[in-house]
């Protein structure tokens, strides 16, 4: 099958009026914009499109936009943001599900203090410093950039033991962070089911977090939508599970298995292939997102 290969976004705007839009590997690298990110963003915006940022990031969504803005992805250049973590934050206070009224409150949270913001202003919640005294475990992602499953295997096996749920607060298994990859929540969460763990997954691919954006973007026909990302795993099967449209930007995950350097256009048969393995597919690709 052949995708064509876009040489930016404008080339199907006209298409669509509402974008969902992934943020790590797409519209910054944990660092800067990347090029051409500002003028695509902006020239969306004087098009009259809708554009929600949707992040796979464990923090809330007020803290998402803020280290945006400090990237230097001004908040005027889009109309909402919505992320995984705020998704786990809302159950986590509301309660209105089965898996979350059954879920207990005593929280033992493998996580680095940065993500402690998931949890915050819940009064009913009670963290606690041991897996034996916890009711459920709460997964913002490992602590360091180098770290491996293999550093967390004992804790996830004590939790499993004691058949404790977990919270997923982020679906990623690796994110990239200035050309480096740093493990993700997901990849913890991964391990758990191998070990028989039970996991409650937030972010994409996941349905919930594209229900709220569609809330957040207020275009009645989904086929007016299309989501841009850099992972086929979450954003393009996300966009799928959505029964919406989606572009993959090959800027960000997939570059090195596709070797490309920054901006670079992907070699047709190694992206075919990448999207052959993953067994879900884009209407088109990006290089970069740029207009």
């Amino acid at each position: 099958m052949s995708i064509p290969i876009l040489a930016g976004v404008g080339a199907v705007a006209p298409s669509y009026d509402g974008f969902i839009i992934d943020v790590w590997g797409v519209l910054h690298d944990g660092i800067r914009p990347y090029p051409g990110v500002l003028d695509a963003l902006e020239r969306l915006k004087q098009a009259g499109k809708r554009v929600v940022v949707l992040s796979n990031a464990p923090r809330r969504a007020d803290p998402v936009a803020e280290r945006m803005a400090e990237i230097g992805i001004p908040r005027a250049l889009y109309d909402a943001v919505h992320s995984s973590g705020e998704e786990v934050w809302q159950h986590l206070r509301r309660r209105d599900d089965a898996f979350y009224a059954a879920l207990g409150r005593r929280c033992f949270h493998i996580g680095p203090p940065r993500d402690d913001g998931v949890t915050a202003g819940i009064d009913d919640l009670v963290r606690v410093d041991s897996v034996a005294a916890a009711e459920f475990v709460l997964n913002t992602g490992p602590w360091g950039w180098d770290t491996t499953t293999d550093g967390y295997e004992a804790v996830l096996r004590e939790a499993q033991a004691r058949d404790l749920p977990m919270v997923c607060a982020n679906a990623d298994l690796v994110v990239m962070h200035r050309g480096r990859r740093m493990l993700c929540a997901g990849a913890l969460a991964q391990r758990y089911e191998e070990l028989g763990g039970r996991v409650r997954w937030h972010g994409k691919p996941y349905l919930s977090v594209y229900a709220t954006c569609f809330a957040l973007l207020g275009v009645a026909d989904r086929r007016r939508i299309l989501a841009l990302g850099d992972s086929l795993r979450t954003d393009i099967a996300g966009a799928r599970n959505a029964g919406i449209d989606s572009v993959l930007v090959t800027s960000g995950i997939h570059a090195e298995e596709l070797a490309l350097r920054p901006g670079e256009r992907p070699d047709p048969e190694k992206l075919a292939a990448a999207i052959a393995d993953s067994h879900v597919a884009p209407i088109a690709v990006l290089p970069q997102l740029a207009w």
